[in-house]
């Protein structure tokens, strides 16, 4: 009994998560684990037992040889019942309004078992007989409609599509039910139901609808296709055998499905702690905000110099961080199957994997991306034990005389713009990155931490005057940097904000700002690495309509890129992520609609490839496979040819 009471401690927790899009019958709820218990803890609203009266005993169990005096009625299911209720004050679940469907198959005749369920249940009148209270649903050997007034107001029976009720009757029947194969004997739950079964299943919803009830399939498939296929179609109870399965499928619903100029998620903040030191004050992803209204706009670039062998004299780099193949493909199925970055032609493979472990993070891939040498995890463009420091490519442009900039919507001490501009051992020794600002020679840096050099810091560096000195002007305004000239560190803490329909061409208007700024402060030409760094905060928090936005306002960065890439032919632009976030997984969707259903695998990195895109002067150079380190090196190959 301890073990017993233990296991349910552990499930209880995970009744108080926010309710499901559908109601979950757990069927034959009694074959589980632990019965009862295990479909509650998933949060299923409608439980299902078979009930039979044997021997003076309502006992439970499909057929007669399967009953024993232990499974009784009362014990597995009316008591715990009766106890989670009170328990919550009057409700099945803390902080959700669902009600419990208790349904009930008689397996003997009507009478007397429909009489002795009765009178067990009347006993716990708040309980079962109560408007607000848990829904008896009589099913399997059910009375004759003409029958249902018989009985007290608070059963209710399970209704079959053939029959034709009265009003009365109507009004007693808690919900519709009937085999799926009465309506499509093919689909096995996987691709798309044939049209004309389809079309049966539709008119079948459609005509329970218009009763007024919430229809339910039993002898249904079940598994990713067919739970989405259900939900789409407006199935309103999903028959499972597997209530584990099928409650994960659609537990935190919102946060799985992005649907263009729809609203799917529920109040609150979707957010992670598991962010490194430079990002760890990141409030999280409001969920209301996480919408767009309609599409955004593409750019199709002229490719008049898109592979050709002319002089590169620009080069801006894009790195999406956490951006893998699929947060792409999500946002275009998001965005009408379109986006900027996919009009680009030449596209490459790049592995990620650093010196000490088989899966990279932001500072190894950074740094091998900023530096052409494989690194260690949390390096920042450093050796092993930070005695070498490696030379990024800012450093290889302003040698060039070019100009030089790095802007990043991440903390601009986190590991993908520090590569570009520190040396350490370890990302989170964020005041010994910063401390570069001193003595650096890039031309502009740029993303949000103010605190950097507005608050005393602990090794007592006045930052303030440091950069100052070291000949840079200081600004809070991302946005009008190109009205700067000279070295310049803007620290605008709006740029650490997650994207929203308001903000969200933001980084594109800042990347173009930044470009302009670049091109005048050097007649050599310039080198910008431009980072979308909340693809990857998306996957931290398993927040995938975050991801779609995010990716969308990465791309109409990408989209200022290429227009300037086509206004002068010498520029070449390279786009790609340092490691994919989350593992994500897209499972379904609507073209029409621009819905998409994912899941993340992983609130972590994975060792999945990532894309390279390509644009301009030297651009097919970049096709093929290869692992990162060969990004910037062709990168200063091409230029210096």
């Amino acid at each position: 009994m301890k073990k017993l009471l233990l296991f349910l401690c552990c499930l209880l927790p995970l009744s108080a998560a926010a309710q499901l899009p559908v109601i979950l019958h757990s069927h034959n709820d009694y074959v589980r684990t632990v019965p009862f218990w295990e479909a509650y803890s998933q949060h299923c609203a409608s439980i299902e037992a078979d009930v039979h009266l044997y021997e003076g005993q309502l006992l439970v169990g499909h057929d007669l040889k399967d009953l024993t005096p232990e499974r009784t009625f009362d014990g597995m299911y009316v008591q715990p019942v009766v106890q989670t209720f009170r328990a919550n004050g009057g409700k099945m679940w803390p902080g959700s309004q669902d009600r419990l469907i208790l349904m009930v198959e008689l397996k003997s005749p009507t009478e007397p078992e429909l009489t002795e369920i009765i009178k067990v249940l009347e006993q716990y009148p708040d309980v079962f007989c109560s408007p607000d209270g848990v829904q008896v649903v009589i099913t399997g050997n059910t009375p004759a409609p003409e029958k249902f007034t018989e009985y007290p107001k608070w059963i209710y029976y399970d209704g079959d599509i053939r029959d034709n009720y009265t009003p009365e009757q109507l009004a007693q029947v808690g919900m519709v039910s009937n085999s799926f194969r009465m309506f499509a004997k093919k689909w096995n739950g996987k691709g798309r139901m044939i049209d004309t079964e389809l079309d049966a299943v539709k008119a079948a919803i459609a005509k329970v609808h218009a009763m007024g009830k919430p229809i339910r399939f039993w002898e249904a498939p079940e598994g990713t296709t067919a739970y989405f296929t259900f939900w789409k179609l407006g199935v309103d109870i999903i028959n499972t055998d597997k209530p584990a399965v099928a409650s994960l499928f659609f537990s935190d619903w919102g946060n799985k499905n992005f649907i263009m100029g729809k609203h799917e998620v529920q109040a609150g903040v979707t957010g992670t702690k598991k962010l490194d030191k430079a990002t760890r004050s990141f409030s999280g992803f409001q969920n209301e905000k996480l919408q767009l209204t309609q599409c955004i706009p593409t750019y199709t670039p002229t490719y008049r110099n898109d592979g050709s062998n002319k002089k590169i004299k620009n080069v801006i780099f894009l790195i999406g961080d956490g951006m893998g193949l699929n947060q792409i493909v999500a946002g275009a199925y998001a965005n009408n199957r379109d986006l900027s970055l996919l009009k680009l032609k030449s596209i490459g493979i790049q592995f990620y994997n650093p010196q000490d472990d088989f899966i990279g993070d932001s500072a190894s891939g950074g740094s091998a991306l900023a530096t052409g040498r494989l690194s260690w995890t949390r390096h920042i463009s450093a050796n092993h034990d930070g005695s070498e420091e490696y030379s990024p490519l800012t450093d290889y442009f302003k040698a060039l005389g070019k100009a030089t900039g790095v802007v990043s919507l991440g903390d601009i001490a986190d590991a993908t713009p520090a590569v570009f501009y520190g040396h350490t051992s370890e990302r989170d020794s964020t005041d010994r990155i910063t401390r570069y600002w001193l003595t650096s020679d890039v031309d502009l840096i740029c993303g949000p931490g103010t605190d950097y050099v507005e608050k005393p810091r602990q090794d007592g560096v006045d930052m303030l005057s440091g950069i100052k000195a070291n000949g840079y002007s200081y600004t809070k305004d991302a946005t009008a940097v190109n009205q700067v000239s000279g070295k310049l560190i803007c620290l605008d803490n709006r740029m650490g904000a997650y994207a929203t329909e308001e903000t969200l061409g933001f980084l594109a208007e800042i990347t173009k700002s930044s470009i302009e700024k670049l091109s005048k402060d050097s007649r050599k030409g310039f080198f910008l690495m431009v980072e979308g760094a909340k693809i990857d905060y998306a996957g931290h928090s398993d927040c995938f309509p975050a991801s779609v936005i995010e990716q969308l306002g990465f791309d109409l960065a990408v989209a200022e890129a290429l227009k300037f890439a086509d206004s002068n032919g010498e520029t070449l632009v390279v786009v790609t992520a340092d490691h994919e976030t989350g593992g994500l997984t897209l499972l379904d969707g609507d073209l029409e609609t621009g819905h998409v259903l994912a899941v993340y695998n992983s609130d972590d990195h994975t060792p999945t490839v990532v894309p390279v895109f390509a644009y301009g002067p030297g651009s097919r150079e970049f096709m093929g496979t290869y692992i990162n380190i060969e990004i910037p090196n062709t990168i200063k190959r091409l230029v210096t040819k």
